[in-house]
């Protein structure tokens, strides 16, 4: 099939050459003139022939709502918007209604892969209608890993970003705990190798993951993390999970936890966040700041 992909950064340049490896075009548009195949939203449709489908992969908020604005006025009936940021899932409902009066239907996708996803493949929540879902279907099995899993229609529009908001919170307490265990491993003087006690769990061990893998790596690139510091962002789905729980009264403990220990990160250089900063260069890119 034919694709329109808009954003082409981190995740966008190599979800385009994901797709292209699958047999299929994509047009892409970047303002980034470097890394665009075409120079304007207008062209990019221009080129797509109609039911057209076009991935939104921008930054959440402004930068996506000024897109979906954008391209409400270029598409036609019957064609699909994909939002594959990190919306928030109430923003989904309202760009839907909005693309809806003009016949153009929606779709909101989480994704996680990070850096990683052009050769291991994307984990992919999407939401929306089965019709709407359908006209987008060869992208996401271009885009999942190989094998049964990894791919979910998660239910209505909305749904997608909310499962892929959880999946973050999950994923902030689970760096969390890796990071207070090293840091206690740290302290003691009767452990000598912290970094090979890490090493030693990635194999029989119920909590052996690919954060613990990715946190080996980090450790074998530093070993005692010294060159970072204990800095964290958080990019907001951490926040927008525990507002969530709130809202509907569910406790969130550890989740919470390991969100206000991001912010306790912006006071001080925590060894902890040292290790959640580098797990989150491993994963996924992001920027360390550096001693």
């Amino acid at each position: 099939m034919e694709l329109g992909l808009v954003g082409l950064g981190k995740m966008g340049g190599n979800m385009r050459e994901r797709i292209r490896r699958a047999g299929h075009t994509v047009v892409g548009y970047d303002r980034n003139a470097d890394l665009a195949d075409v120079h304007s939203l207008e062209e990019l449709v221009g080129k797509l022939p109609g039911p057209r489908v076009v991935w939104v992969m921008v930054p959440a908020g402004a930068p996506t709502q000024s897109t979906i604005d954008e391209l409400a006025e270029l598409l036609e009936p019957g064609d699909v918007v994909v939002d594959g940021g990190n919306s928030r899932w109430t923003d989904d409902e309202r760009h839907a209604e909005q693309l809806a009066a003009k016949g153009i239907g929606f779709v909101d996708c989480g994704v996680s892969g990070g850096v990683w996803g052009l050769e291991n493949g994307y984990a992919l929540m999407y939401g929306g209608s089965e019709e709407d879902v359908a006209k987008v279907q060869p992208v996401f099995d271009a885009l999942k890993p190989e094998g049964d899993f990894g791919s979910v229609h998660a239910g209505k529009v909305g749904a997608g970003h909310f499962a892929k908001m959880v999946h973050n919170g999950i994923e902030y307490a689970m760096m969390q705990a890796y990071a207070e265990g090293w840091e206690l491993l740290e302290k003691v003087d009767s452990v000598t190798d912290v970094r090979e006690v890490f090493r030693s769990w990635q194999e029989g061990t119920v909590i052996r993951s690919w954060l613990l893998d990715l946190a080996v790596n980090a450790l074998d690139e530093d070993e005692h993390l010294d060159g970072l510091r204990g800095y964290a962002q958080d990019s907001g789905e951490g926040r927008w999970t525990v507002e969530a729980a709130i809202d509907h009264a569910v406790p969130l403990p550890a989740i919470t936890a390991s969100l206000f220990a991001r912010f306790a990160s912006r006071q001080d250089d925590s060894p902890q966040m040292k290790m959640i900063a580098a797990l989150r260069n491993q994963f996924g890119g992001h920027a360390v700041e550096k001693k």
